[in-house]
């Protein structure tokens, strides 16, 4: 079988969340660099993988996948990763969890998005700063908030790890990052310690993944 190949940026939260999801499947990958910075991305080659021109793209099966959250259910649903809980009303509230990351946070402090705040504005350095602290403090002080369930366990939803959890570890390290005070959120404080534990995580992590190809 051909080994699977991660177009990806070591700190991308979409591509954090990606590489997380293939270390506990267990499935072994090849990284290829694709840096935004230096807009790799938009590249007619990463353009033809993905016309957004975003990263990840994953090669598997013999597929051209997108979206994070898209190819992490894929690998559910192929790979029998169990990563959602069985019970409709279960698997909606986790997806909810998920979707505070993925759809209300991280969409406003994208790349692209802060690069064109900053041009309107003219702004420097903090503004770029202020506008990441805002809108992750925010939402991570929300996500706290439906953490406050029965359900809730060590992590997100019970006990182990599963799609809100790989969604939530790449948001606090850009929460890290950029300076958000999340001081106060001592649940998602807990469940970030607990993941960090598990080599699935602490191998995706950035810094573990600067420069990998």
């Amino acid at each position: 079988m051909t080994t699977p190949v991660l177009y990806d940026y070591w700190r991308s939260s979409a591509s954090y969340r990606v590489r997380i999801a293939l270390n506990l499947a267990g499935i072994v990958y090849k990284p290829v660099v694709i840096d935004l910075l230096a807009g790799d991305h938009g590249s007619p080659e990463h353009l033809a993988r993905n016309p957004l021109g975003k990263v990840p793209a994953l090669d598997i099966d013999g597929l051209m996948l997108t979206q994070s959250l898209a190819i992490v259910e894929y690998l559910i649903e192929t790979r029998g990763l169990s990563l959602l809980p069985d019970a409709p009303a279960e698997r909606a509230r986790v997806r909810a969890l998920a979707d505070v990351i993925a759809m209300d946070i991280h969409p406003v402090c994208n790349l692209s998005v802060v690069a064109h705040v900053m041009e309107l504005t003219q702004g420097g350095d903090a503004v770029r700063a202020a506008w990441m602290q805002r809108f992750i403090s925010q939402g991570l002080e929300a996500f706290e908030k439906l953490l406050d369930h029965p359900q809730t366990g060590t992590f997100c939803h019970g006990d182990t790890p599963g799609l809100a959890d790989i969604c939530l570890i790449p948001q606090l390290y850009n929460a890290n990052r950029w300076g958000a005070d999340i001081s106060g959120l001592s649940r998602i404080a807990a469940i970030g310690a607990a993941c960090q534990e598990l080599p699935a995580f602490a191998n995706a992590h950035p810094d573990k993944c600067k420069g990998s190809a």
